[in-house]
């Protein structure tokens, strides 16, 4: 079967920049050492690929060292700050919510309307009237709890094993109206994994019961030290499970989908 119907509507590009172990600068370090860089491994290898889509809740206890600390210490900070500040800086491009592919960069004005939100402050005149001001003010990234994310498994035959390449984060709001009622969630933008790991190397995880084996946001997303469940697999619809089914069905379908990597990786060492 051909690759590309392997990925279904998934970029070939991207998939063969994660996996192939391209040199890219940005996966080094500043001085181009102690950096990490993928095993190499040839396209025409690769027997088998499915991409997902994952939401990892920080709320969830385990997931507590993504949101944690809400305001910076020193240079600590929790990962949306982090994402927001390397956005903001030019280290990192950001990429509109709407669309995963990684083709839609968001402009300075659109980057405006991400971070900066405009409202109304209501006071009265000496007559009593109403009178309604107009404000800026930035957003509150201690109302990102979610952050989906979009990866690619794979079976390597040259070492056996079944791995994960993560392709893009996606920092998610919590939406209120002006009476405080919950209206959703709100995807703020997408940035592209490999570009951010250099960030992520260099920045510390929060670590709330032992100091000594402190990690970095790099090894916590490497090392899979999360929780999450899949809320989306590619398919020629290109259909999210919440369009097909809800409640307890789609976190049933969730799991399922799940199972059914793992089963694919015992099947190749069927005889």
């Amino acid at each position: 079967m051909p690759m590309k119907s392997l990925l279904g509507f998934a970029p070939l590009y991207f998939f063969c920049e994660l996996v192939c172990g391209q040199c890219d600068p940005t996966i080094l370090g500043p001085d181009n050492s102690g950096g990490y860089t993928y095993p190499y491994l040839r396209e025409a290898n690769v027997l088998w690929a499915k991409r997902v889509w994952r939401v990892i809740d920080m709320r969830e206890k385990v997931n507590h060292p993504l949101y944690f600390p809400l305001e910076a210490i020193g240079n600590q900070k929790n990962l949306a700050t982090l994402l927001r500040d390397e956005v903001l800086n030019g280290s990192l491009l950001a990429y509109s919510p709407l669309r995963d592919d990684f083709s839609v960069v968001l402009s300075a004005d659109e980057l405006l309307s991400v971070f900066v939100k405009k409202d109304t402050l209501w006071s009265a005149n000496a007559d009593g009237e109403k009178i309604a001001n107009p404000i800026r003010k930035a957003v509150d990234m201690r109302l990102v709890k979610r952050v989906r994310v979009k990866e690619d498994w794979f079976f390597d035959p040259q070492r056996s094993v079944m791995e994960v390449r993560i392709i893009g984060l996606c920092p998610v709001i919590e939406s209120y109206d002006d009476e405080g009622n919950y209206r959703g969630d709100q995807p703020l933008f997408w940035v592209y994994f490999p570009k951010c790991i250099c960030a992520l190397e260099h920045n510390l995880a929060f670590t709330n019961n032992n100091d000594a084996q402190a990690y970095n946001y790099f090894q916590l997303f490497s090392e899979r030290r999360f929780s999450s469940y899949i809320y989306m697999e590619s398919n020629v619809r290109g259909a999210a499970i919440s369009n097909y089914t809800w409640g307890k069905d789609a976190l049933l379908e969730a799991e399922n989908i799940k199972n059914k990597i793992r089963k694919t990786e015992e099947d190749f060492w069927e005889y």
